[in-house]
């Protein structure tokens, strides 16, 4: 719940200070370069860039993890704190620039990548660390699988106690804190520009203190 708070935070106010720049799924990117391409908007080239840049959070993400792993320490605290890094990196500079201009110039761009590249690290959190609960970016697959499940569940096809029930113990939490954050996040950027970023810095933050290494292996 946390995480899915986060997302929808940074998700929701980056789109309003970066001219619809969508920082924790970058599908939405495609759909708006297409408007835009066939149109008189700006910022084509963040929604180009936000791809690449992605991956490569993702692809960071993962080898960070692999080499926590190989020297014997849990990974997902250190992920949780390159998240924070990188996401108060997005609010920080995101003041020091403000105004941002044109959303296809260089600051707007270099912020805009910092906030893609803060989700793109909790992506990749949420599979390494988290596969087996319900998505915290994206909510479409969320709300799909809870309403199917809801149905199955109304009508009886489904047992109490089955899997069912447990996926929307998972699922409804995630999209409700989503959808909070995204209120929260449009409401604090246009109170506070990129300053309501430290939002979801202190809730990263609470959870990194939430986390519990396993201890150590008897030699």
């Amino acid at each position: 719940m946390g995480l899915a708070f986060v997302a929808g935070f940074v998700d929701a106010a980056a789109f309003i200070a970066l001219a619809g720049l969508f920082t924790a799924h970058v599908t939405g990117n495609f759909v708006l370069i297409g408007a835009e391409l066939v149109s008189t908007s700006t910022g084509v080239v963040a929604k180009l860039l936000a791809l690449p840049v992605f991956v490569a959070a993702v692809a960071v993400t993962r080898l960070a993890s692999l080499a926590l792993e190989w020297r014997g320490r849990a990974p997902l605290r250190w992920l949780l704190a390159i998240e924070i890094v990188v996401l108060a990196a997005f609010c920080g500079i995101g003041i020091a620039l403000s105004p941002v201009g044109s959303p296809d110039g260089i600051a707007s761009i270099t912020v805009g990548m910092l906030g893609v590249a803060a989700m793109g690290v909790q992506n990749a959190i949420g599979r390494l660390g988290f596969a087996h609960l319900a998505a915290t970016t994206v909510m479409t697959v969320n709300v799909t699988q809870a309403v199917i499940d809801a149905v199955d569940l109304a009508r009886g096809a489904a047992p109490v106690g089955g899997p069912a029930r447990a996926r929307l113990r998972r699922m409804v939490p995630a999209v409700v804190a989503f959808a909070g954050g995204a209120l929260a996040g449009a409401f604090g950027v246009a109170a506070w520009s990129f300053g309501c970023l430290v939002v979801p810095i202190v809730v990263l933050i609470g959870l990194v203190a939430l986390v519990r290494t396993p201890a150590p292996s008897p030699p």
